[in-house]
């Protein structure tokens, strides 16, 4: 990683509020770590906690490794007489010493965070558009892509570990941009990446069923997210951004009722940007906006109820960054298609085919719900569900499927370690007698679908969206829904 330099490990504990410190302060440090496998000779260890591993096994490994410091939730035995820092929690002191090391760049941008279940993607699409059509340069960090100012990247992960996610933000300040648009997971709100960080504006998007193997409930999935809101609301000067259509966003802005800088959105009237009367064509969006005291016509190259959210969403970042609010708006009409969100796979055919991320229930249901509202011939939908994450919500996939529907095949989407038909298997149960067909080769699912296409049906691809492989059995095999549909397209003598 770029951008750091060495210094003592005395100015680095000055940066931590809990710590006890033991063994020579003033050792000079030149690499942090959480990982015993990448300690080098003048690394600092921190030892992290983690579900399936506990860093302070690894203590020994790194000393042997040339660790010069260990940071740890353990104090040092007491005849260990090398450089220990004790402190409450490992991973937030990694956080915030990760911000001192790359020299604090997020006090040089306008951070932007987005959480929710659905929409963090496209609506941080959104904010890096407007920003960069008002001449404001901007970062990208997310799902899909990182932008670090110079060029865009393929992302690894949503929201990246603190010292990869500092070094990003380093650049990104190097590189002239002025904010940040960034996507904050639930696992990276309850791992505390993200910890320290001086968010300008917080967005919450929604919260429905997802990730419950990982948090257990939905209690504890609204906790980590509301982690964001409280860590930014302790500057009085940001905006929480936050929707009142729903329990959780009400539960949310209540909570934050009294702050100054929160900004409510959605179709109530309540809402302080408020929607209304969307209509939808292949060619997008336009609705209505009641904003700042006066009203507005959005036009938005996007599908679907939920992009409307996403839209208002952003036009209240927007504002929040202090961008022109009107140009905003027109500049939105010129926002670009988001990859894997339904994503349209060539417009000059007689029929329509889009490429989709969405795997959770509500996901397929919005999504399903906007393209029926475009009044396709037929609705045929391929997709699967993934192995080894929440089973609960298989056969509630497949009834949203059910639902909405005229034709569906049901296929693989990552098995993970699982037996892909017994991940059919639970899909199909929760479909009730719908007409649908089990095809488990992804590539041959796709294919069928397009072969057997009438004019004005819509083809849905659903579930892994941006992604561009599958992963079977701990392997990771080359494989995207895009690329697979161009080539059936091609195969069928349609044109892409």
């Amino acid at each position: 990683m770029s951008n750091a330099t060495n210094m003592s490990l005395r100015e680095l504990s000055d940066r931590l509020n809990q710590v006890t410190g033991s063994g020579d302060q003033g050792v000079v440090v030149n690499h942090l770590t959480s990982d015993s496998r990448e300690v080098r000779q003048g690394s600092v260890f921190f030892a992290v906690r983690g579900r399936d591993h506990d860093g302070h096994r690894f203590i020994d490994d790194a000393w042997e490794a040339g660790a010069v410091a260990v940071v740890a939730e353990v104090a040092p035995a007491a005849e260990e007489i090398r450089p220990w820092l004790h402190v409450p929690d490992t991973r937030v002191a990694l956080a915030r010493l990760a911000g001192l090391w790359f020299g604090d760049p997020a006090r040089n941008l306008e951070l932007v965070g987005i959480t929710g279940t659905n929409g963090k993607t496209t609506t941080a699409y959104l904010v890096h558009s407007l920003c960069q059509a008002a001449q404001k340069r901007c970062g990208l960090i997310g799902t899909v892509t990182v932008d670090d100012g110079l060029g865009q990247r393929p992302a690894v992960h949503t929201t990246p570990g603190p010292l990869e996610l500092e070094s990003m933000l380093a650049d990104m300040r190097d590189h002239g941009c002025r904010a940040v648009a960034m996507e904050v997971s639930s696992h990276a709100l309850d791992q505390a990446r993200v910890a320290g960080l001086p968010f300008k504006v917080a967005v919450f998007t929604n919260l429905t069923q997802d990730h419950l193997d990982y948090h257990g409930s939905m209690e504890a999935y609204f906790d980590a997210k509301q982690k964001l809101f409280e860590m930014t609301a302790e500057d009085r000067d940001a905006r929480l951004v936050i929707p009142t259509d729903d329990t959780w966003g009400r539960r949310l802005a209540s909570r934050f009722e009294n702050h100054p800088g929160l900004v409510t959105y959605g179709m109530g009237v309540r809402n302080q940007f408020r929607v209304g009367t969307p209509r939808f064509d292949f060619d997008g969006t336009r609705f209505e906006l009641e904003a700042l005291g006066r009203s507005f016509l959005v036009r938005l190259p996007l599908i679907g109820r939920f992009n409307v959210y996403n839209a208002a969403a952003a036009l209240a970042v927007a504002h929040g960054l202090d961008l022109n609010f009107r140009e905003a708006i027109g500049n939105l009409a010129n926002a670009p298609q988001v990859p894997g969100r339904l994503e349209l796979m060539g417009a000059q055919l007689p029929f329509r085919v889009f490429v989709d991320y969405a795997h959770t229930p509500d996901a397929l249901e919005n999504v399903l719900s906007a393209l029926r509202a475009l009044q396709p011939g037929r609705l045929i939908t391929v997709f699967g569900c993934g192995g080894d994450r929440d089973r609960v919500k298989r056969p509630l996939m497949g009834a949203a499927v059910a639902r909405h529907s005229h034709i569906s095949i049901v296929t693989s989407d990552n098995p993970r370690s699982e037996d892909p038909e017994v991940i059919i298997s639970d899909v199909v149960r929760g479909m009730r007698g719908h007409r649908h067909l089990t095809v488990t080769d992804r590539r041959e699912a796709i294919y069928l679908a397009i072969q057997h296409a009438e004019p004005r049906d819509v083809i849905l691809i659903a579930g892994k969206g941006h992604e561009t492989y599958q992963e079977i059995n701990g392997v990771k095999h080359e494989f995207d829904d895009r690329e697979i549909v161009r080539r059936a397209l091609r195969d069928f003598d349609y044109t892409a």
